[in-house]
């Protein structure tokens, strides 16, 4: 994607029309103070570090935009390096961004590394006090600086690299890491790219396994769009023989669904959404559950997962997380072998009172009802509140952001209890009035105790 000598050329011609019309803008915008020309913010994008960003800036026909923003405020620009954009964006989504139908997505992105207003790096939160500033971008969205303790500058989930990289009058410029993504753009993304792959070849049910034997029985005609046959406690189940076949369908080597990169794709949606790097901590390093889940997604399974945030995966006790197999389990009760919305489940709880949903942690159901004009799974202190709806939703793999961890409700064994009460009455029947005289009379001569029921 490098800039060639035609479009630096007529970036330049653009920029000297401007500037010489200057005096009728003034005229027409008394407020506006920045004058286009040589020494402007505008033109310091054709810096050798930022020419990819220029020319998205060129194709995405913010040119007026960006000038109507720089005589009305004095801008920061966060601007990815070159290498960020020819390197290490994903192919398949720097396709996405340059697709003429997708010219809104790719404004917005480029507005979101923009803020009305000049932020030096003097003015960044203090390393030595935790927190963050909230500041509105260019396209209404927001975004937060935050410092670290080691005293690096931090966009977002970005690095600044080139803290006042290029200063200018009528704004500044600072070098970082890597692309930002706004949530609206990656949804987006997902959204068609799961729709072009889904359109090409409908899904099929997967055969059906003999429970009893393990082994799969003749597959009978399934049709185009049904769900698997196949229950999916039963293809989570290992068994000695073979396994179930995967559901044919889009986006894999043989036609079946690529359930491995969907996994993928909603690992990285969390990382990029922010806020839940110990959820993919615990899905992508300590278990193997991004594979099982890949595979499940493979086989023509649907999935539902309720994300803890960062701030409620910290409250998990040392206890709690140290026998073995427990993140597994963890998780396992926070997966709903169901595709269920936000919207999907305010309704379900606000037509039914309360809903149990299977999880994948059998036998343990979790529990879903209205609060507060939200979804609470759970009750009494082990709640937690649906906080970030619909962070990823493809069609197959939903991911709903909650504020607690969620843990199946204990059994309490009162039956029992009450069983051996009444036991206990039972094995003691009570005498009637003519034993009791007889008993007394025959303890009156000593021979009662010849008779169990007077003992």
């Amino acid at each position: 994607m490098d800039l060639n000598i035609y479009g630096r050329s007529i970036f330049f011609i653009y920029l000297i029309l401007l500037s010489s019309t200057t005096a009728s803008i003034a005229a027409a915008l008394p407020h506006s103070s920045g004058q286009i020309n040589s020494n402007s913010v505008l033109v310091a994008l054709l810096d050798s570090h930022y020419t990819e960003l220029a020319e998205l800036v060129e194709k995405a026909l913010l040119l007026h935009t960006l000038e109507e923003a720089v005589g009305k405020h004095n801008i920061t620009v966060f601007a990815p390096r070159n290498e960020a954009l020819e390197r290490d964006l994903d192919p398949e989504f720097k396709r996405f961004l340059l697709e003429p139908g997708n010219l809104k997505s790719l404004q917005t992105l480029l507005m979101f590394h923009i803020l009305p207003k000049r932020i030096g790096s003097s003015e960044w939160p203090d390393e030595r006090k935790p927190g963050s500033t909230k500041h509105s971008t260019l396209g209404n969205d927001f975004v937060h600086l935050t410092s670290k303790s080691s005293g690096k500058k931090v966009i977002g989930s970005a690095e600044i690299v080139r803290p006042d990289d290029v200063i200018r009058p009528d704004g500044i410029i600072h070098g970082i890491e890597r692309l930002l993504i706004p949530r609206s753009v990656q949804e987006d993304f997902n959204r068609r790219r799961s729709l072009q792959s889904i359109a090409a070849v409908l899904p099929q049910g997967a055969p059906e396994v003999d429970p009893r034997t393990h082994r799969l029985k003749k597959a009978a005609p399934v049709p185009a769009g049904a769900p698997p046959v196949l229950p999916i406690y039963d293809a989570m189940a290992p068994g000695p023989s073979l396994a179930p076949a995967p559901a044919p369908g889009p986006g894999g080597p043989h036609g079946h669904f690529n359930g491995e990169k969907q996994v993928k794709d909603f690992i990285h949606t969390l990382l990029h959404y922010g806020g839940y790097n110990e959820m993919a901590d615990i899905l992508v390093n300590l278990t193997s559950l991004a594979t099982e889940m890949g595979r499940l997604v493979s086989e023509g399974y649907v999935l539902t997962v309720l994300a803890p945030n960062d701030e409620a995966m910290a409250k998990l006790t040392t206890d709690q997380l140290s026998e073995p197999g427990a993140p597994e389990q963890i998780i396992y009760y926070h997966i709903i072998p169901e595709y269920q919305t936000e919207e999907s489940m305010y309704n379900a709880v606000r037509r039914f009172g309360k809903v149990k949903y299977d999880t994948l942690r059998l036998p343990h159901k979790v529990t879903a009802q209205e609060a507060d004009g939200s979804v609470k799974f759970g009750s009494d202190d082990g709640s937690a509140y649906l906080f970030d709806p619909d962070i990823y939703t493809d069609g197959r793999i939903s991911v709903q952001g909650v504020d607690g961890v969620l843990f199946p409700e204990e059994e309490t064994p009162t039956s029992t209890v009450k069983k051996a009460a009444n036991v206990k009455v039972v094995s003691k029947p009570r005498r009637g009035k003519l034993m009791e005289i007889t008993c007394r009379m025959l303890g009156a001569v000593g021979q009662d105790s010849h008779f169990s029921t007077c003992q």
